[in-house]
């Protein structure tokens, strides 16, 4: 049964149930190192053992997409179509614009935009296999003009390698857990070595990419998932259908709701059981919201939205646009009775791999920057030297970089200067 608590009891409800990263790192460390050693003979080794690999490679034919794209239902084709579309659309709207300008006299600035060359995304195919953060993961690669886009998923399951070839995604490999990450980071004779990692994964994947963060790129390291619900009225078969579709994803998932109604949250609360007593997935929808979710009483909406900046949610729920002002930290805010979680899950646009455990007070989500180099340019003449030189060069003494300082006298002085500083530096005439 669901939990209503008082805004006093939030404290405990705010220290997740951290994920068990310590152990998790114990258990993947073997593993990183056989792979960096052993490459291709360590992976398939742990790919046969873990995974349960038949084939001879970890890489997966380009006939055998076509084929799996070819036994998708037409209505599958259909929403992948339009989820994609809607993906690319936003991503489009995120790329960064290269420019140039006269910043002043003799100084031109700018910045070009590039792609990474090689990115690789983790697919989980283990209870609930995940076609959808393929689209989430591989259309803004694709959008930022990535040349060598990868998919790892351990598991040969249709909707996945089917939706792989149906956006167009080559680079598909059967191979996961910590083995899968460290094959990218390292790279094998069989995978390529990727500049990022991207995507979601179990506990032993995060440990993996908690390690190997420097080695290789990576996004983010993920826990369990989480939603943060701000009501002040509202359906309440509806607000309790957002925090049993969170909670079915994992035994650990959150998901909360904050309400200064107590007949809201009485309402909610007996229709979250109502509604678990005939959901399918009951099983580990009912743990995660009898261990980790509550509804929480709060004295008003500003409390709600204090509550939801300290928590910094995965998910953030609230009722109008009126609310977004107040927002400081969330991975993806969802806005009004008619926007769900599973909108932006699937088919709105937004990305749906997401900061969880608080990651969201310092980064959104992932996006199409995640896949970009923002490179800056700078042309200076040599009256726009000139003009700077002695910010320049005072600023290179102080730090004692006397060669950094020289490099530009000797370009400004005209004739050229008797003294090898130009200028003698304030050492030199002491």
């Amino acid at each position: 049964m669901v939990r209503i608590v008082q805004g006093k009891e939030i404290g405990r409800l705010l220290r997740r149930r951290g994920a068990r990263l310590a152990e998790a790192e114990a258990v993947v460390r073997p593993i990183l190192d056989a792979v960096r050693r052993r490459g291709d003979r360590a992976l398939m080794e742990y790919a046969r053992k873990f995974d349960g690999l038949k084939r001879k490679s970890v890489r997966v034919p380009a006939a055998e997409l076509r084929a799996a794209c070819g036994r998708l239902a037409p209505e599958f084709r259909e929403a992948v179509e339009t989820a994609a579309a809607n993906i690319r659309a936003y991503a489009e709207r995120q790329m960064p614009s290269e420019w140039s300008c006269d910043a002043r006299p003799g100084v031109r600035l700018g910045q070009i935009v590039r792609p990474l060359d090689t990115v690789a995304a983790y697919i989980p195919a283990g209870r609930y296999p995940l076609p959808s953060t393929l689209l989430m993961t591989a259309v803004p690669a694709q959008v930022a003009g990535v040349p060598n886009i990868c998919v790892a998923s351990p598991r040969a399951v249709d909707g996945v390698f089917g939706t792989a070839a149906l956006v167009g995604v080559e680079n598909v490999f059967e191979m996961g857990g910590a083995q899968a990450i460290a094959a990218f980071a390292f790279g094998t004779r069989t995978v390529p070595k990727a500049d990022r990692i991207v995507g979601p994964g179990n506990i032993y994947v995060a440990a993996a990419k908690k390690l190997l963060a420097g080695e290789v790129g990576i996004d983010f390291v993920a826990g369990p998932t989480e939603i943060l619900i701000v009501a002040a009225e509202g359906d309440p078969r509806h607000l309790a259908a957002d925090m049993l579709a969170q909670a079915e994803h994992d035994v650990d998932a959150s998901a909360v709701l904050l309400t200064a109604s107590k007949r809201l949250a009485r309402a909610v609360a007996a229709e979250v059981e109502r509604q678990l007593k005939v959901l399918p997935t009951r099983a580990v929808a009912g743990k995660a919201i009898a261990k980790n979710s509550a509804v929480v009483l709060v004295r008003s909406l500003a409390e709600a939205m204090e509550i939801a900046n300290r928590f910094a949610p995965e998910h953030l729920s609230i009722p109008d646009r009126a609310l977004l002002g107040a927002v400081k930290h969330a991975g993806s805010v969802f806005v009004g009775p008619f926007s769900p979680e599973a909108a932006g899950d699937y088919a709105s646009g937004p990305n749906h791999v997401l900061p969880t455990s608080g990651a969201a007070r310092i980064r959104g989500g992932l996006s199409v920057m995640d896949y970009l180099k923002v490179i800056s340019v700078q042309e200076l003449s040599a009256s726009g030297l000139r003009g700077l030189a002695p910010a320049i060069a005072t600023l290179a003494r102080a730090e004692g970089l006397e060669a950094h300082a020289r490099s530009v006298v000797a370009r400004v002085c005209n004739p050229p200067c008797r003294h090898p500083a130009g200028i003698p530096s304030p050492r030199s005439r002491s």
